[in-house]
């Protein structure tokens, strides 16, 4: 009986180390990104991920000024601060009106902001550049400061907006309605510019060709954004729309200043407001920061829902 013995030739065991090698450089190559993005994330982990635990932590204790003080021993409550919001009709109300709010806010920021951008690519350059101009200047203002000259413009005695309409001594803040439109109309002036800003950049991204092509085949206005001008900004879309859900839910300033804490019997709270007012006005800090809990969750459920539909649709993003 002959034995058989098989040598790998050169050729092979140099195929296998150049593998091997190539291997060890993807992996390298894939730990790279990671490495200068290290830095970033230890900062974002210290200003956002220890600030979230402390807030869950609270709205587990028993946390109030006799605790903050010192006189009186923190308590575990577990989720007893969650029953007693959830058990408050007050809570539900508040709830409902932010939602609301927030949905009439997005929906009005978008459109301006869409219809804006689709003008900035219709105008010439001089009156495009003063419109730029403007919409960034409103964006920039300071919340508190813009709120304020609203209710300046705005006031019964001496605004000028109802000297013009006729309106007489009516006053905007006095009823639940008028007063959330009129905090609308603020939310919606600074915060317009940056989806103005966004679609138009994105618009002026979109092949010329593509949009001459629908307007020689007769598509309207209307139809070109609808068929191929928005499907193509879906990415932009979805950025703009999720970053003005987080902005408008959480709404502070312009209902602080604009209806003097919350309105008349707390009519026009929100939940920020809401938690602001159960924290540090009535030193209840543990349900306080149960509301902050349960707003960060509702933001995220909100957010993870979009991004699904989002990609149901088969839009990378």
């Amino acid at each position: 009986m002959t034995a058989t013995r098989t040598e790998s030739s050169p050729r092979t065991g140099a195929t296998t180390r150049s593998r091997a090698g190539a291997a060890r450089t993807a992996r390298g190559t894939g730990r790279t990104p990671w490495l200068y993005l290290l830095p970033a994330l230890v900062l974002l982990g210290g200003l956002l991920v220890y600030p979230i635990y402390q807030l869950g932590l609270i709205s587990f204790l028993e946390y109030t000024q006799a605790q903050v003080s010192g006189g009186e021993p923190t308590t575990f409550r577990g989720l007893g601060n969650y029953a007693e919001l959830f058990g408050d009709g007050q809570f539900w109300q508040v709830l409902l009106a932010t939602v609301l709010f927030a949905a009439a806010c997005v929906a009005a920021t978008l459109l301006a902001g869409c219809a804006l951008a689709v003008l900035l690519t219709r105008i010439r350059a001089l009156p495009r550049l003063a419109l730029m101009l403007a919409a960034l200047g409103a964006w920039a203002t300071p919340a508190i400061t813009g709120s304020t000259v609203w209710v300046f413009l705005f006031d019964p005695d001496f605004g000028p907006v109802n000297r013009v309409l006729g309106l007489g001594d009516f006053s905007w803040t006095y009823g639940r309605y008028s007063a959330f439109a009129l905090v609308l109309l603020e939310v919606l002036w600074c915060s317009f510019p940056f989806v103005m800003v966004t679609v138009y950049a994105g618009i002026r991204a979109i092949p010329a060709e593509v949009l001459e092509a629908a307007a020689l085949d007769g598509a309207s206005q209307w139809r070109i954004w609808r068929s191929v001008t928005a499907p193509m900004l879906r990415p932009i879309l979805v950025v703009v729309t999720i970053q003005s859900v987080i902005w408008d839910f959480k709404v502070f300033t312009q209902i602080y200043v604009m209806t003097g804490g919350g309105g008349i019997a707390g009519q026009n709270l929100v939940l920020n407001v809401y938690a602001y007012q159960k924290a540090f006005a009535s030193s209840q800090y543990s349900l306080g920061s149960a509301i902050g809990v349960v707003m960060l969750l509702i933001l995220l459920a909100v957010t993870l829902v979009y991004l699904r539909l989002v990609r149901r649709q088969g839009e990378e993003l």
